[in-house]
Parts: structure tokens; C-alpha cells; sequence
């Protein structure tokens, strides 16, 4: 018999498969940490040829915004670290509060060792980097070693395949964003030179204002987007750093939907049926539904179901994920991976206490932190792995966490901010731990870890 769908097009297979939020989260995270990579490429190649001064030129060319009285006026690479960040920081607060509410750390007991992992994972890293800059210039980089970049992380595990348990994913991505909620909390209260309370006052206002939308069912995005950018101006007036309005702002965003499931469910199946009936009234020709305005009718208001059925957090986390995963965070790779490296002088730079600090910090105390402390609570009674990740696995998380990128970058500029002599030290630190981080847990997860087959044998065990 032949396939009745034999004239659909490739993409219409998209109905075929199903995928999970939790899958499609990190099959966006995998592909940004690609790109991540080929923008860090293009950024080193860029800082280091004859274009250098071109792309310097670029990055502090003056964009301005002036409405009236009011002037903004900043570099592109200002805006692009203090504005086009605040939708990275949206993003990552939405996963926070979807994670605290129904993912991996929802769980109290499932999110205990996690969580042990990410403390361990950002105590320890300070603390190595503290021990080469406890005075100096790079006193205050002490908050550049504590983040993992979850982006280039999930990448290095995709390209293992089946190597690596489904398990020991959701574990790194439950301590990843647990590291960046860490990681908000110390730029808030330690990377803040003066407070203007009055802008603060205002900041709050207006906070309260989104609280009270959520609790009284407001569930577009729009209000939520306008209030949000006044929160983001006046957090940037406040002193403190304005990407962190893209958090706050997120856990203001709803997670109940406006439409009940069941009654969501009747409606559509009431709805699908009249498309069908529709469909056999054309038994002589091919049926399009825009040849049928009941059937358009139908199909908008399928759409339209969707979307109030739909938590808006979920709505707006999968597609602000797709701006920040494919834009954001490749222009702020663009943007700060610029490192010009003088060879002649490289040990000199890797020599520096501030780098040293940075890949001590990245390389041993990631792993100390994370590795070291969940194993000494597995001996202590406290908690346990997920079933299917083993210790060599915990070895290579905690290699893989040592991978800083994208919010050790960004801790790095607000440090050593008019330094910049210090930040090249500190990114340079923070490439090159991230390099070997990341190449380290690869080979260790590759050598000292099975295929699929093997973790599935050895579940039943």
C-alpha cells in the first residue's frame, strides 16, 4: 500500500519526533557550544593578524540611544556585555526557576548532590586562585575561576555519544545551573563598586509591579519585556550591574498556564475532528487548508489553544534560548575572545599570578570541589550518585566543570575593569584552562568510560 504522507516534504517530518524540553535544551546547548567555539577561533585569529586594529576600531565605535533628555551612549562592546548579556542573564534565571520548580534540583533528595558538587565547584576555585593573588592587582579576580560554561561543557559530551548516561548529563546540567545562580549571586553582592539607592528604590518598585502581574494572571510577555527594560536602565543606573535585571526579571515570569489541560485537550480534539470532517468533504482534489476558511479558522485557533495552554516560562525559555544560544553569546565570544598572544612572551604571561591563579583555580579546584567533596559525601552517608553515573564519571564532571568560558569572562571584566593589563592575564588564564579542561575530560570520559551497551549491563547488575 502506499504511504499517504509519500508527498510531504522533509520538513514535515517534524511531527515524527518528539523531543522533551530537556532534550531540545541540550541539543541548543550542544550546537551553541559549537559555534561558541568557531567565534572564539574567529576572535583569537581576528586579535592576533593584520586585522587587529580593525576589529579593536569596531569594538569601541560609540552607539548611542537618545529619546528626548535621555542619552545612552556606549561602546559596542559596552552593549554588548551590559545589554545583549541582560537576555543571556533572562535566560539563565528562567532555567533556574524551571529547575527549583520541576527539573533536576525540583527534587530535594535528586538535587542534593548537585548542588554539593556546584558549592564545592565554586568554594574551592577561589580559594586555589586566592592562593597566588591574596594581595596584588589580581585580588579581586577571586569570582573569575568559579563558573562552568554549560554550553561548551554539553558540547564536549555530545561528541561522546553513548559513552556517557543520560544520568550524568542531567547531573551536569543540574550543577551548572546551580554554578550560575552562585555565580549571579557574586557579581551582585562583590562585583559592585557604588550603590545609588534611589535608582535601587526604583528597581524594586517596580519588581513588585511584575510580582503583581504574575498573581493576578497576566500571563503575556509583553508587559513583563517593557517593565523589565525600565528595571534593566535603572539597574544600570543603580550601580549595580545591569544584567542582572535579565534574573530578576525572570522570576517574575509565570509558570501556570492560562488554559486547564483537560478542557485544552476536549478543544482540541472537538477542533481536530471538524478539520477532519473537513478534510473527507474534498474526495475529488487535494485538501490545502488555505483553500478552506473554516479550516484556516480552525487551524488559528489550534494556535492560539497552544499558546494558552503553554506555561509562559517554558514559552519564553525556548525562544529567547534559541536568540541567546545563537547570537547572544557568539557576539560576546566575539567580543571578548579577542586575546592578542605574544609568543615570545607567553611564559612570562602563563607565569603571571593572575593566570596562574585563573587555571588553578579552573583546572585543579573544579575538580578538587566538585570531585573530591561529592566523594567525601558518598562517604559520609549524605547523599548518592544518580543510578547509572559511576565515580569515573564524577572524574569527568569534574574535568568538564573546569571549563569557564562565558561567565568567567564576563566575572573577569567587571574584576578588572580598567585593568587591562590584569584582564588579558585573566582571560588568557581562563582560554587556556578552559582548553585543557575541556580536552582533558574528553580523553577521560573516552578512555574510562563504556559505550551504552555496557552501562545498560551494568544497571542490571
Amino acid at each position: 500500500m502506499r504511504d499517504e504522507r509519500a508527498h510531504h516534504q522533509p520538513w514535515e517530518k517534524v511531527f515524527d519526533q518528539v523531543a522533551t524540553p530537556f532534550e531540545e535544551f541540550i541539543h541548543e546547548e550542544t550546537t551553541s557550544g559549537l559555534i561558541l567555539m568557531v567565534c572564539t577561533v574567529i576572535a583569537m585569529f581576528l586579535a592576533n593578524s593584520f586585522l587587529h586594529q580593525a576589529y579593536e576600531h569596531v569594538l569601541h565605535t560609540e552607539l548611542a540611544i537618545i529619546l528626548g533628555v535621555l542619552e545612552l551612549r556606549h561602546t559596542l562592546h559596552h552593549w554588548i556585555n551590559d545589554g545583549l548579556m541582560a537576555l543571556f542573564f533572562f535566560v539563565v534565571g528562567l532555567e533556574i526557576k524551571r529547575e527549583v520548580i520541576v527539573g533536576e534540583i525540583s527534587d530535594p533528595r535528586a538535587a542534593l548532590m548537585p548542588i554539593i558538587a556546584a558549592v564545592g565547584g565554586m568554594v574551592f576555585p577561589a580559594l586555589f586562585y586566592s592562593m597566588f593573588n591574596l594581595t596584588g592587582d589580581g585580588a579581586n579576580g577571586w569570582g573569575v575561576p568559579m563558573a562552568t560554561d554549560i554550553a561548551f561543557a554539553v558540547g564536549v559530551l555530545a561528541l561522546l555519544g553513548s559513552r556517557v548516561p543520560k544520568t550524568v548529563l542531567t547531573f551536569l546540567v543540574a550543577l551548572a545551573i546551580v554554578d550560575d545562580l552562585g555565580a549571579v549571586v557574586v557579581i551582585a553582592l562583590f562585583y559592585t563598586d557604588q550603590l545609588y539607592v534611589k535608582w535601587l528604590i526604583l528597581a524594586a518598585v517596580l519588581m513588585l509591579l511584575l510580582v503583581s502581574f504574575n498573581r493576578f494572571g497576566i500571563r503575556k510577555p509583553l508587559p513583563y519585556f517593557v517593565i523589565g527594560l525600565v528595571i534593566w536602565f535603572a539597574m544600570l543606573q543603580s550601580g549595580v550591574h545591569a544584567t542582572l535585571a535579565g534574573v530578576l526579571v525572570a522570576l517574575t515570569i509565570p509558570v501556570k498556564p492560562r488554559y486547564d489541560t483537560s478542557v485544552f485537550v476536549e478543544h482540541m480534539n472537538d477542533l481536530l475532528q471538524e478539520l477532519k470532517n473537513i478534510r473527507e468533504d474534498y474526495v475529488d482534489r487535494q485538501f490545502c487548508i488555505i483553500h478552506d476558511s473554516r479550516a484556516r479558522a480552525i487551524l488559528q485557533t489550534l494556535e492560539n489553544g497552544v499558546h494558552t495552554v503553554e506555561s509562559p516560562l517554558q514559552r519564553l525559555e525556548h525562544s529567547m534560548h534559541l536568540l541567546v544560544a545563537f547570537l547572544v553569546i557568539p557576539l560576546f565570544a566575539l567580543a571578548n575572545a579577542g586575546i592578542p598572544v605574544e609568543f615570545s612572551s607567553l611564559g612570562q604571561t602563563l607565569g603571571n599570578p593572575i593566570t596562574l591563579g585563573v587555571i588553578a583555580g579552573l583546572r585543579v579546584g573544579k575538580l578538587v570541589g566538585i570531585t573530591g567533596v561529592v566523594w567525601l559525601a558518598m562517604k559520609m552517608g549524605i547523599g548518592r550518585l544518580p543510578d547509572g553515573m559511576t565515580v569515573q564519571h564524577l572524574v569527568g564532571v569534574g574535568l568538564l566543570g573546569g571549563i569557564g568560558f562565558t561567565m568567567s569572562i564576563f566575572i573577569a571584566e567587571l574584576g578588572f575593569a580598567g585593568q587591562d593589563d590584569a584582564l588579558l592575564m585573566a582571560k588568557t588564564g581562563v582560554l587556556f584552562a578552559s582548553l585543557i579542561a575541556g580536552t582533558a575530560g574528553f580523553f577521560w570520559m573516552r578512555i574510562f568510560t563504556s559505550p551504552d551497551s555496557d552501562h545498560e549491563q551494568t544497571a542490571h547488575r
